[in-house]
């Protein structure tokens, strides 16, 4: 099959390859760019867990083909922490808030979690719940990943961490 050349940013790294075009965006990125915090759950786009950032907005990225994405910037979990290891606010939230248990869903989660708080620096709990619901965790219940947004919110906006966790 012919393959198709893309360029694109994944986590500030400019990122060159050939591929065919039906690769889907999950596959490129753990497959050839050995990135395999973003996770393949459902083949259906249902759980999430693929979820990265693309252009400024969460994308399930077993949702869409790799030649999509071409000139995109791409934020994968990997992308989260910052280059000398010191971890995101929702990194270190979902870590203090135990926002998580299996961790498969973990790194869609954070990284919705990062949309959301873009889009919403200070969100109720009802808007994280809905910010969320497009994610799937098999495991929490939820509360701990709520707290460890709200954690993260706080950190964010510099508000007490202490209050968030209320």
């Amino acid at each position: 099959m012919a393959k198709t050349q893309i360029a694109l940013t994944v986590n500030g790294t400019a990122v060159e390859a050939l591929v065919e075009p039906r690769t889907l965006l999950i596959h490129f990125l753990r497959e050839q760019l050995n990135l395999t915090g973003p996770h393949i759950g459902c083949d259906t786009s249902h759980c999430g867990a693929c979820t990265v950032d693309l252009d400024g907005k969460s994308v399930k990225s077993c949702t869409m083909f790799a030649v999509q994405a071409d000139g995109a910037d791409v934020l994968t979990i990997e992308g989260m922490a910052a280059p000398d290891g010191t971890l995101h606010a929702l990194q270190e939230g979902f870590r203090e808030m135990h926002g998580l248990q299996c961790g498969y869903c973990t790194p869609g989660m954070i990284m919705r979690g990062y949309r959301l708080l873009k889009e919403n620096p200070n969100p109720s709990e009802d808007e994280i719940r809905f910010g969320i619901s497009g994610n799937l965790c098999r495991c929490t219940g939820y509360q701990n990943i709520v707290k460890a947004i709200q954690f993260a919110a706080a950190k964010l906006s510099g508000a007490s961490v202490k209050e968030a966790a209320e």
